[in-house]
């Protein structure tokens, strides 16, 4: 299993997540943060103080078993792709176990 984590422009949210909709994977976690790469950004207020340089963006954050890390990461390029500084970046990492608290299940039952 790996954990997907797309950080992308937060007008890319509903794009991506119909797209993984269409695919058939529908459980995902989503954070607002701010930040920046090469395009760096304006002066925001964070924390009560200002900082320049960030940018809104969102996590979207999933697990997914090692057939479909390829699929899945391709539907999310496709949806925020535009060609353009700021687009994003996708980071994979091995997942060793997943457990749903509620029931127990482990592994891909409980993705």
């Amino acid at each position: 299993m790996k954990k997907i984590e797309a950080i992308v422009r937060p007008n890319a949210l509903k794009a991506v997540l119909q797209s993984l909709k269409e695919i058939g994977y529908s459980g995902v976690t989503v954070t607002e943060a701010q930040g920046h790469g090469t395009q760096k950004g304006d002066t925001q207020v964070y924390r009560s103080q200002s900082v320049e340089g960030l940018l809104p963006k969102l996590v979207i954050s999933m697990i997914v078993e090692n057939n479909m890390v390829d699929k899945t990461v391709q539907t999310i390029i496709k949806a925020v792709r535009q060609g353009e500084i700021g687009d994003g970046k996708i980071f994979l990492y091995p997942v060793e176990e997943v457990i749903r608290i509620r029931t127990g299940e482990k592994g891909q039952a409980a993705i």
